[in-house]
């Protein structure tokens, strides 16, 4: 099997960017009244927490890089809406379904479960169109 590093190192920088996006400029202020994190607690905890994030988002990059190599094989197609496809079904099955469960046991809002999911799906379809357009 090949992994397509061409493809996972952008795939990368777009889950880095959909996540600045997400929990900096949209919806920061937001997540910190979900969580109950204050704003000093958070930017202490971004800085060491950054590198996680980036490890987390080179995993996923080159999971979806696999899934969607591996997909394009089985069905000889290797079009953007594949890639897509697998993006939302590898979210589904494993990022929403296990948010989901976890948020409920911790009895966290479910507002906060639905803002971090959502944003799973634009983290997966963002890496997903551009492992797909590469």
């Amino acid at each position: 099997m090949n992994i397509n590093w061409l493809a996972v190192v952008p795939a990368l920088v777009v889950g880095m960017v959909v996540a600045r996006l997400w929990y900096g400029k949209f919806f920061l202020a937001a997540w910190w009244k979900l969580t109950g994190i204050r704003p000093e607690e958070s930017k202490q905890a971004s800085k060491k927490n950054l590198t996680q994030l980036l490890v987390a988002n080179a995993v996923t990059a080159a999971g979806l890089t696999i899934g969607i190599g591996v997909a394009a094989s089985a069905t000889d197609d290797d079009s953007v809406w594949l890639a897509l496809l697998v993006g939302v079904a590898v979210w589904l099955t494993f990022s929403a379904s296990t948010l989901l469960q976890h948020n409920a046991f911790e009895l966290k809002p479910a507002k906060l479960t639905l803002m971090n999911c959502a944003y799973q799906l634009v983290l997966f379809l963002g890496m997903a169109l551009t492992i797909g357009v590469l």
